[in-house]
């Protein structure tokens, strides 16, 4: 086997269940090592605090990364109402704590539902969002005085599983589907404002990114002790995305950078050749249908 087609054979992507107090590149890190390769990329990155469902991309599915990173996320989470926190979550320092004993349940689900569907959200200052090239929690923690701007997002389920009530404070578990970019953290705190106590996020676990989920889930333990793909590439890319059947010639055409007519289709999707190959992840725009991933290139065909 040369060296190019071990490449697309080894090429996938892995479904991790992360564990809490790791980053995402921790993971990335300890996959490197498990997989004995450099290539190795994750999709939509969890806090140290989460947990769940972490995408990492393996030798050409690095590729992928971009793109998966755009799909709807599902999680699990608890809010504690009563508290405002400077990062939104339980590792921050208290910021305020204000009684919420009084905020009756009708109260918390209309402001729930305020925050559901097409929002305009300002992220966590704790976040990972570049402002004038720096990170915005590295200014955060710098003490520097910045503004993040806010950004439409959907949040397409918001429901409310259980509420707890203890002295001065409520823990609301929760589910909640939403777009890309949404930060939960936020949703949390905007939450606590909304009733007048502040909130911030105590758990978080992400369940699904697109249609990987924890079912596919594999801990960092079992992957070190057997490091196994949990999709080739080929099936990353069928199960991800839309599909277009494609001729064999013009599967050659694409694999070696030239365009398809459009057919009328939106977003990313792949073009599958008649011997049900994924060549390309493919966007159309005005007459061309072209290429923003070659999943096989003409040299590894």
């Amino acid at each position: 086997m040369t060296q190019q087609h071990a490449h697309l054979e080894n090429a996938g992507l892995v479904v991790v269940d992360k564990p809490a107090g790791i980053t995402s590149h921790d993971v990335v890190s300890k996959c490197r090592k498990a997989f004995n390769t450099r290539r190795v990329g994750h999709a939509g990155t969890l806090d140290p605090m989460a947990t769940g469902v972490l995408i990492v991309g393996i030798e050409r599915a690095t590729k992928l990364m971009g793109l998966l990173s755009l799909t709807t996320k599902s999680y699990t989470a608890t809010i504690r109402l009563g508290v405002a926190t400077t990062t939104d979550d339980a590792e921050g320092e208290v910021t305020a704590a204000l009684a919420a004993d009084g905020v009756r349940d009708e109260e918390i689900a209309a402001a729930v539902a305020v925050l559901t569907g097409d929002i305009e959200q300002v992220p966590s200052t704790f976040s990972a969002i570049k402002v004038d090239g720096k990170r915005a929690h590295a200014l955060a923690r710098d003490g520097e005085d910045f503004e993040l701007a806010a950004r439409a997002v959907t949040v397409s389920r918001f429901d409310i599983l259980d509420t707890r009530r203890a002295p001065g404070v409520i823990d609301l578990d929760v589910e909640v589907d939403c777009s890309s970019g949404t930060y939960i953290r936020a949703l949390a705190r905007d939450l606590g404002a909304a009733l007048g106590v502040g909130g911030h996020l105590t758990a978080l676990r992400r369940t699904a990114v697109g249609p990987f989920t924890l079912s596919r889930a594999r801990t960092l333990a079992e992957l070190e002790a057997d490091p196994q793909l949990s999709l080739h590439i080929d099936e990353a890319a069928r199960i991800a995305f839309p599909h277009r059947q494609i001729s064999a010639d013009e599967a050659e055409g694409i694999s070696q950078g030239r365009w398809l007519d459009p057919i009328g289709m939106s977003g990313v999707y792949v073009v599958i050749d008649p011997d049900d190959r994924p060549i390309a992840l493919v966007r159309e725009k005005g007459r061309r249908a072209s290429s923003v991933m070659v999943v096989r290139p003409a040299t590894l065909r």
